[in-house]
């Protein structure tokens, strides 16, 4: 492990610990609940870092790039289950703040660890320039859109649904360029040195941990969107539409 693979580790250590406590305080309506979650989504990553720590989900001696993609599409579909089946979780998600979900991908600024990996000959182009540019100009834009969802300035949903979009499309992009681009029976992009990379800590925490959570994170921003149309958001005083 290089000292740069130290710092992102800390980084990326930082960035969970961020939404793993913004989350729990958003679906938990009390202390007891909200510890919970934190209990759940720490379980999580703990178990993201025992899979990177075995390599169970390299290609020299665990399942590769398959594996790669079921550890980011799974939580998110056990995600979804959750909201949709928990009446607490529905209860939030009904009065999430936009603007606060929003301002959440502000730590997706580190995605420059994707070019300073690209520019160490350490991850493959494509994968490594799309995912670190589209992650940081979702995260550098991230605060300014918050902050008119927040103030409900004029035009902030046409603001959110445009930023939103874009975010979404970034994740899926970065994804499907990094399973493609890793050893395996899915790989169709055969640039060196390959996407292995991302299957070893720290690195592992991003597709494994932090994307679902922010996929999701987008998730419920449209749904808070749809519902906006009946459900005044909770924050912000209207000063045009």
């Amino acid at each position: 492990m290089t000292m740069y693979d130290v710092i992102g580790a800390v980084e990326l250590t930082m960035s969970a610990a961020i939404l793993v406590a913004a989350l729990s305080v958003l679906a938990g309506h009390d202390t007891a609940q909200r510890l919970r979650y934190s209990a759940i989504l720490t379980g999580w990553f703990v178990i993201v870092v025992i899979l990177a720590a075995t390599g169970a989900l390299g290609n020299a001696h665990g399942v590769g790039a398959p594996g790669l993609g079921v550890a980011v599409a799974a939580p998110i579909a056990l995600m979804c289950v959750s909201l949709m089946s928990a009446p607490s979780l529905r209860t939030a998600l009904d009065r999430a703040d936009p603007s606060i979900l929003a301002v959440l991908h502000i730590v997706r600024v580190l995605g420059v660890s994707f070019l300073i990996l690209w520019a160490s000959d350490r991850l493959p182009a494509p994968f490594a320039p799309v995912a670190g540019w589209g992650d940081i100009l979702a995260g550098l834009a991230a605060m300014p859109v918050a902050w008119a969802v927040y103030r409900q300035a004029r035009g902030w949903q046409t603001a959110l649904l445009a930023w939103n979009v874009f975010g979404m499309v970034d994740l899926i992009a970065a994804v499907s360029l990094g399973v493609l681009s890793s050893p395996g029976p899915l790989r169709r992009i055969f640039a060196e040195p390959g996407a292995g990379l991302m299957s070893t800590l720290p690195w592992l925490l991003i597709p494994g941990f932090l994307v679902p959570l922010l996929f999701m994170l987008h998730l419920v921003i449209f749904y808070r969107l749809i519902k906006g149309a009946r459900v005044r958001l909770p924050r912000g005083n209207a000063v045009g539409v």
